[in-house]
């Protein structure tokens, strides 16, 4: 399992930082570890705190800088942790800047708890992924390079998922899955993390053995049913 995902919030309107410090705490394996109403003060902890964070939540328009000048200043400075511009601005210039700064995700204020809790979970997904292996294969970095929060993340993106599966579920029972031991994880189990049934959990983890994004087995104990186990499918 991955360590908790720490998260720095730049933001200085403090009731809107308070929302965006509720929201991240509500998301499974995020911490709000600071929040910074200036660019000064975000700065100054950053240069001085002796663990980054792996995540800023950055809104545009901050008093004591000039546009994009604080998020340049966090991609020269800090090149491992990753940004999500969180703002009301919406103009394409500064969309486009900050995608060509490498920016995670670009959110529209006011921010609906759904389209940023999908952000989340497709965050953790990634950052999974790159802190676990040593190599990637092609869908794996098809994945990453394509992510794309408002379409369905798996092998049948042309087409719509079946009845019964929800694409926010299907992704928290896919990052479950990842985040599993090599022994794979049940169906119970998955349920319990996600906060559905354990029969709902297996559907969902049998549409995922079904498109080949994971494999079940069988593993036999010394007393009782076999247990049918779920692992990320590999070639």
């Amino acid at each position: 399992m991955l360590e908790p995902i720490h998260v720095v919030i730049v933001e200085d309107d403090f009731r809107i930082a308070e929302i965006n410090r509720q929201f991240v705490n509500r998301v499974e394996g995020f911490i709000v570890t600071y929040v910074a109403k200036t660019g000064e003060e975000a700065l100054t902890y950053l240069r001085s705190t002796e663990e980054l964070p792996h995540l800023i939540l950055l809104d545009v328009y901050i008093p004591d800088v000039e546009g994009l000048d604080l998020f340049w200043t966090l991609r020269s400075e800090f090149t491992e942790i990753d940004v999500i511009m969180m703002t009301a601005a919406k103009e394409v210039e500064t969309v486009a800047e900050t995608l060509r700064g490498g920016i995670f995700d670009y959110i529209v204020k006011p921010v609906d708890f759904d389209r940023f809790e999908r952000t989340f979970v497709s965050y953790r997904k990634q950052k999974h992924l790159l802190t676990t292996k040593t190599e990637l294969m092609q869908e794996e970095i098809d994945l990453l390079t394509g992510l794309q929060i408002t379409t369905t993340p798996y092998k049948d993106t042309d087409e719509r998922l079946p009845k019964g599966i929800d694409q926010l579920t299907l992704e928290k029972i896919n990052v479950i899955l990842h985040e599993s031991d090599e022994s794979g994880i049940t169906a119970l189990d998955a349920g319990s993390k996600v906060g559905v049934s354990r029969s709902t959990a297996r559907r969902y983890l049998e549409y995922l053995v079904s498109i080949k994004e994971a494999d079940a087995q069988l593993k036999y104990g010394d007393i009782g049913r076999p247990e049918r186990r779920y692992i990320p499918w590999t070639e």
